[in-house]
């Protein structure tokens, strides 16, 4: 990943599950990892994407924390379902989210806040529809692995329910996201 100019760090908004799913999640990227040499998504924690990584100055990181804690204080919490395995061939493999009406809610007001609050844009990113998941294997799965991969996970079950009560901020250190600052309901 490319550094960001100097004074400037990378960030990212996501939901991270709760244990037990937290756990179960990164043994799965580390079986992947192990079994399949895909190590990249060992460089985030296990996480539902909502708003794709950023710019933004480190001088300014209270606007960011303060709008975003003001966008967390009016909602409500809600339960989201996983859904088994799926994924975009060729190159990622990801736990599913059930479709939920409350997810889609929540990240469309996040976009709109980025967008009209924050004035964050992710111009490539534009015209691709939200598709909940947490990724367990993607852009350094091997092409001709990824048939192997996808044949042992396509009938594979997972499934369970959490809460959403939280947003979660993370911030990229040069080699890892972390972190940054959770935002609760």
């Amino acid at each position: 990943m490319p550094l960001p100019p100097p004074g400037t760090s990378l960030y990212f908004i996501a939901l991270i599950p709760p244990t037990p799913f937290f756990e179960e999640a990164q043994a799965l990227k580390e079986y992947f990892r192990d079994q399949y040499q895909s190590k990249a998504s060992l460089n985030s924690p296990p996480h539902i994407t909502l708003h794709m990584p950023f710019q933004w100055k480190e001088a300014k990181e209270e606007k960011l924390v303060k709008a975003l804690s003001d966008f967390s204080f009016r909602k409500k919490s809600f339960s989201v379902s996983f859904n088994n395995f799926s994924c975009f061939a060729p190159k990622v493999i990801y736990i599913d989210i059930r479709p939920s009406e409350s997810l889609n809610a929540l990240q469309h007001e996040l976009h709109r806040l980025c967008k009209t609050e924050l004035n964050l844009f992710n111009a490539q990113y534009r015209d691709l529809p939200f598709h909940p998941h947490l990724t367990l294997a993607f852009r350094d799965l091997k092409k001709e692995l990824f048939p192997k991969a996808w044949q042992e996970f396509e009938e594979k079950k997972f499934s369970g329910d959490f809460m959403i009560d939280k947003i979660t901020l993370l911030k990229h250190d040069g080699k890892h996201w972390k972190v940054f600052h959770d935002f609760h309901f």
